[in-house]
């Protein structure tokens, strides 16, 4: 009874959207038409672009991400299928890497080579982020977009800038794993990942909000986030599960195409090395060791 008068509410919510945007355009249309002859003056210019700017931010951040919101309940599933989920529900990254370990170990590991930790997505920090992304100056601790797993945004984001830019950037998002939680195939991990590489900022045809572009080839940075970690003393070894998922092409919550060969890494640090006897028992035989080869 509860989903049906929630799912009410949302079709009315909806419904009532789209009578407002009528209206937003309507009047914005009449306005426009009549006083086409007097664009040329600038309180009307300003007046004009007001209205445009703020049907924009209305359309963009609330009409498109509830109408999102809403279809993807109806035809997403509400349970792990290997990739997270914007905001507004949409898929975004997949899960592309897997850590067996504490918090505060799986920090220092990362933080000893170089990653940051992104600041909380807040006001004041998407307004800096903002204007140092204006002026391009640099912000090593810029938010990330909350992606969604296990019905909540990650626990844990860091990033490496690049090019002391505000618009290039390593990052990787961590969720913390249910209890008695096993990925898909019995394997075991504390955390998941899903690494990505912002190469620019842009715009985002699926909801018209302001972006980071991704690079599509996902393992790239993947193997990047391996590489880094695999010299630090925290990381006991790492293994590899070929073809854990089948490769894919696609496109992520901002509508950039994505590409993953489907490989996951497990990095075992050595918290989970000491209180676990055998940590590679936790995984399936598949796996192949990968601690002193390439990946």
């Amino acid at each position: 009874m509860l989903r049906i008068l929630k799912f009410v509410r949302q079709v009315v919510y909806f419904l009532l959207t789209v009578f407002v945007i009528y209206l937003i355009y309507n009047a914005l249309i009449d306005l426009f038409f009549d006083q086409i002859h007097l664009v040329l003056d600038q309180a009307h210019a300003l007046l004009l672009l007001a209205i445009l700017l703020a049907l924009w931010l209305f359309t963009a951040y609330s009409v498109i991400p509830r109408i999102h919101r809403l279809l993807v309940k109806l035809y997403l599933p509400d349970y792990f299928i290997g990739r997270a989920r914007t905001s507004d529900g949409l898929l975004a990254e997949p899960v592309n890497l897997a850590v067996l370990g504490t918090r505060e170990e799986l920090i220092e590991a990362m933080e000893s080579r170089g990653w940051k930790q992104a600041d909380h997505l807040k006001f004041t920090s998407v307004l800096r982020m903002g204007w140092r992304s204006i002026t391009n100056k640099s912000y090593p601790n810029a938010p990330v977009n909350s992606l969604f797993l296990f019905n909540k945004k990650q626990d844990l984001a860091f990033e490496q800038e690049v090019e002391r830019s505000p618009h290039k950037r390593h990052h990787i998002r961590f969720w913390k794993t249910p209890q008695q939680w096993w990925l898909p195939g019995g394997f075991h991990a504390d955390w998941v990942g899903a690494a990505s590489y912002d190469r620019s900022l842009g715009f985002s045809g699926f909801n018209l909000q302001f972006i980071h572009r991704m690079e599509s080839d996902l393992d790239i940075e993947r193997d990047y986030v391996v590489q880094s970690l695999r010299s630090t003393s925290h990381v006991h070894k790492i293994y590899r599960v070929e073809r854990y998922a089948s490769g894919f092409r696609g496109r992520s919550g901002g509508g950039d195409f994505i590409q993953t060969d489907g490989n996951l890494p497990f990095i075992v640090l050595k918290s989970a090395a000491l209180t676990k006897s055998r940590p590679e028992s936790l995984l399936a035989h598949q796996i192949d060791d990968v601690t002193d080869s390439k990946i």
